[in-house]
């Protein structure tokens, strides 16, 4: 297998520009002259790294909305149905239950 180009032993090095003065090399919006990119600070937390208010209210809602469609999703099943009629009936039978220990002890 012989051909001009040589080939690279290592697919994940990237083969650059050789530039003789760095100076000189184009610079990109990304980058600065020592090829340091500083890191882009969230927005959802402040320097000191609390979140701020309006992150944290956004996670609380959108749990809240979560947990509201997965309930109604639930009782909109053969399933959850059933569910809510077993329920049902365990609270009246804890009602009547209840009823007869008051009437025992004479209250």
């Amino acid at each position: 297998m012989t051909s001009d180009t040589p080939q690279n032993p290592n697919p994940d090095v990237v083969e650059g520009e050789v530039v003789a003065d760095p100076a000189q090399a184009p610079q990109t919006a990304t980058t600065t002259p020592t090829g340091y990119i500083p890191p882009v600070p969230d927005p959802n937390y402040t320097e000191q790294g609390v979140p701020t208010f309006d992150f944290v209210r956004d996670k609380i809602e959108n749990r809240i909305a979560t947990a509201i469609g997965s309930e109604e999703l639930a009782h909109a099943t053969p399933e959850g149905q059933q569910v809510d009629e077993m329920m049902r009936k365990r609270d009246e039978a804890a009602k009547k239950k209840l009823d007869e220990i008051r009437k025992s002890m004479g209250l």
